[in-house]
């Protein structure tokens, strides 16, 4: 299979590589602990643990985003506020 026109990159490969892995510490999760209890949280709507990993993927795309306009190409600053943001969706939401 000819991937090239994709322009593969190691940073592209880690980004879809560390979704991948959250998809599957997810599936393991709910495989240990079915159910997961759907909770409502600050937005005042239920959520599930699928739930709150889709809008902390969301969010951190849109920080990213707004990073590379405001700021510029280096995003390391961006993972640390995506990684709290990813946190405090999980405790509060």
């Amino acid at each position: 299979m000819d991937l090239s026109w994709m322009a593969w990159t190691t940073p592209t490969a880690i980004f879809f590589a560390v979704i991948l892995c959250l998809i599957l510490s997810m599936c393991v999760w709910e495989w240990i602990s079915p159910g997961g209890q759907p909770r409502r949280g600050i937005l005042r709507f239920e959520t599930t643990r699928g739930d709150r990993l889709f809008v902390t993927l969301l969010g951190s795309a849109f920080i990213n985003l707004a990073w590379l306009a405001l700021v510029g190409p280096n995003l390391w600053w961006a993972l640390a506020v995506c990684i709290v943001f990813g946190v405090l969706v999980f405790v509060f939401v």
